[in-house]
């Protein structure tokens, strides 16, 4: 297993982590299997989207803060009651299948960390089955 340490930027803030996924799987040399990608944070999740129009984050956002405002009376003292329902819809984490050495993503899939409740440092784990 591999851990990545990412630092987020805004309250919610979509990191797309594609690259340092896809430099794990080459740096174990596994040629064909999966990888799961797990998020360890309950105001965080990982997400597989389109990374090549920024338009598709901007929109995804925007989608979530109307299902799960900031602000809507939740009981939880903490004020981030908003942060863990995000996080409950997009899930903690993903898989993806490994074929080649390579990621199967369809052309313009990329995988995201999601943090709905920062700016923090979060953990991400992978880990290879092949």
């Amino acid at each position: 297993m591999k851990t990545i340490q990412l630092s987020t930027s805004g309250r919610v803030d979509f990191i797309d982590i594609t690259r340092e996924v896809q430099t794990y799987v080459q740096e174990t040399g596994i040629t064909s299997g999966i990888i799961s990608i797990y998020v360890p944070h309950t105001t965080c999740g990982i997400t597989i989207n389109e990374h090549a129009d920024p338009d598709v984050v901007r929109d995804i956002k925007m989608q979530l803060t109307k299902l799960a405002p900031l602000n809507a009376g939740y009981q939880h003292y903490e004020g981030n009651s908003d942060s863990h329902i995000k996080s409950s819809l997009v899930g903690a984490s993903e898989t993806v299948i490994i074929e080649n050495g390579q990621l199967v993503l369809g052309t313009w899939q990329g995988i995201f960390l999601c943090d709905f409740d920062g700016p923090r440092t979060r953990k991400v784990h992978l880990k290879i089955v092949g």
